[in-house]
């Protein structure tokens, strides 16, 4: 989640069988709020980091 709040990736995949790990390191991550899940057939969850728009290049 480190990755997408420092923009080194702009989404990240997690599929079911990762989902309880997953969980844990989502509940104990600061700014949590900001990573936006999306679902998928399959239980498959892709994750983004939304910034706001704070740390947008192009501005």
């Amino acid at each position: 989640m480190n990755q997408l709040k420092n923009k080194e990736l702009d989404e990240f995949e997690v599929t079911p069988e990762e989902f309880p790990a997953f969980q844990k390191a989502f509940m104990a991550f600061e700014t949590r709020k900001r990573v936006v899940g999306q679902a998928h057939k399959g239980g498959k969850l892709i994750y983004r980091y939304d910034d706001g728009g704070q740390n947008d290049a192009e501005s």
